[in-house]
């Protein structure tokens, strides 16, 4: 059937729905025609008194069905507003739960919809014609509104597989954050309300069908009520057992999503069975292994790559196509470090450096940006890729302020840093041979950076930017003041350079003469 309405669905469209109806309609009345039909096991009645009954049931069926389509256009709307093409993640999450929740209605707040319009004039009508005592409407009705609740279970099933193509196509439209908590019926009280209700309708069934002998009106009172009896007692009980066996794993992997939703990847669901319920455990658990082991890789890569490149190497394959981006670059050098590793030991060198990285490379990260690479005693830092900024210049120079900043309330005058901003289009991708890769980003944009970052040793600031950089800030960020044109090697004409003010202190000029000599 599932197959059959992925067609319809695909086939119709919107007109889907109207097919839909039609099934409902048609599956109620072969069902009112066989209840009446059963009635004719119990109480004798000529193919013309059947025909009149049935033909009752068909108006009435219309009439009921009619009414609830009608009292539930609105709760329909949202869906066929989205099947219509009202599309977008807003009209989805209203789609959604319009579809999951349609089938609800059939047996819970529209149940009593077939009781007035259906069962109630039916065995009415029925006693009267037949000229059957008063107290058999009491028995016809028990029938009638066996009938009623198995019609009822089974367009709430049809319902649900019926739409069930159309709630997966909604269901890829939906935000990630989309929960869908509070929509349909559990499977605890689908198992629970219709096994022993589908008894019923077989005990009465074969208990009509399993004598040669008519039976009474009265017989068909007793055979309703003894299955009832059977069914929420002897039957109830084996179907409290068999919710037990389904609905104990599917609440431990229940219980693992949430610890996974929470971070925990360790998460795993005890096997108890061997059936499908216990394949799906394993497929879980087998999941969660490769997830586990794939963030160790990817935390093991980070801390050699930045988690941007490692994310992208790690979902695209290690080699990173080549691509012209529009990026900012900033390179951030400390000053007198070969002085200072000239009378420090390798351990204190590396433990400076260590600690200066430490403190820069979490601030790049903090504005959007990355550590390229690690030049010696300074640190290349890219903003706008591999993850694309509109803003990049801004973010640049806002965390080179915020280096400074930070380099000064750590170290104070025992540690100066120089920073150089430069934006324009760079190539980004892998670059490298012999097994050995580098993301990296190369052009002229990345030495104009490099030896902007060198006149501040010439100029005494802590931070050059170019006009590049100013031109696409857009009066944002902190106020610049001019340090005139320079000359960049490579470069024909002279460069714009700026430093922020107010920003940190300049550096003396003797401190400023012998940042030469490093």
């Amino acid at each position: 059937m599932e197959r059959l309405a992925s067609w319809g669905w695909r086939r119709f469209g919107v007109r889907y729905f109207g097919f839909f109806f039609a099934f409902e309609l048609v599956s109620a009345y072969m069902i009112a025609a066989g209840t009446v039909g059963l009635l004719s096991f119990y109480q004798r009645m000529s193919l013309g008194e059947y025909a009149a009954i049935v033909a009752l049931s068909f108006v009435c069926i219309a009439i009921g069905i009619g009414y609830g389509a009608w009292g539930a256009r609105g709760r329909m709307r949202p869906l066929l507003a989205w099947a219509r093409g009202e599309r977008g993640r807003a009209g989805a999450t209203r789609a959604w739960r319009s579809a999951v929740e349609l089938p609800v209605e059939v047996v819970t707040r529209s149940l009593w919809e077939p009781v007035v319009f259906v069962a109630l004039p039916v065995s009415l009508f029925t006693t009267i014609y037949l000229d059957l005592p008063w107290y058999s409407e009491l028995i016809v009705f028990a029938g009638a509104a066996v009938a009623i609740v198995y019609s009822a279970v089974l367009h709430f099933f049809a319902s649900e597989i019926g739409l069930r193509p159309v709630i997966r196509e909604i269901a890829m439209q939906l935000p990630p954050e989309f929960s869908g908590k509070g929509a349909g019926i559990s499977l605890r009280w689908k198992l629970l309300g219709t096994l022993p209700l589908i008894n019923v309708v077989t005990g009465v069934v074969v208990s009509g069908l399993s004598t040669n002998e008519r039976h009474s009106l009265q017989d068909l009172g007793v055979d309703v009520v003894v299955a009832l009896l059977v069914s929420f007692t002897l039957s109830f009980e084996i179907t409290v057992l068999v919710a037990k066996s389904i609905l104990g794993p599917v609440r431990d992997l229940v219980a693992s999503t949430e610890r996974v939703k929470e971070g925990d990847l360790t998460a795993r669901v005890p096997v108890v069975s061997g059936d499908e319920v216990g394949q799906l455990a394993r497929s879980f658990n087998e999941m969660m292994t490769g997830l586990e082991e794939r963030e160790a890789l990817r935390e093991a890569f980070g801390s050699y790559v930045d988690p941007g490149v490692a994310d992208r190497v790690m979902n695209e394959g290690q080699m990173l196509e080549g691509e012209d981006v529009e990026l900012t670059v900033m390179f951030i050098d400390m000053c007198e470090f070969t002085a200072f590793a000239e009378r420090s030991s390798a351990r204190e060198t590396v433990a400076r450096l260590n600690d200066f990285f430490g403190l820069v490379v979490p601030i790049l990260i903090e504005h959007g940006g990355h550590a390229n690479k690690f030049i010696g005693d300074g640190v290349m830092g890219v903003f706008g890729a591999p993850e694309p900024r509109s803003d990049h210049a801004l973010r640049a120079v806002e965390a080179a302020c915020a280096v400074a900043e930070a380099v000064d309330e750590r170290y104070g005058a025992e540690l100066r840093v120089g920073i150089g901003v430069n934006s324009g289009l760079a190539s980004v991708g892998s670059i490298g041979g012999g097994g050995r890769l580098e993301f990296t980003v190369i052009g002229d944009t990345v030495n104009v950076a490099a030896r902007v970052e060198r006149l501040t040793r010439e100029t005494g600031d802590v931070i050059l930017l170019t006009e590049a950089t100013r031109a696409l800030l857009d009066g944002a960020g902190p106020e610049l003041e001019p340090r005139g044109e320079v000359p960049i090697r490579g470069r024909s004409d002279p460069v714009p350079v700026y430093s922020p003010i107010p920003g940190p202190a300049r550096r003396p000029d003797a401190e400023r003469r012998s940042g030469a000599a490093r």
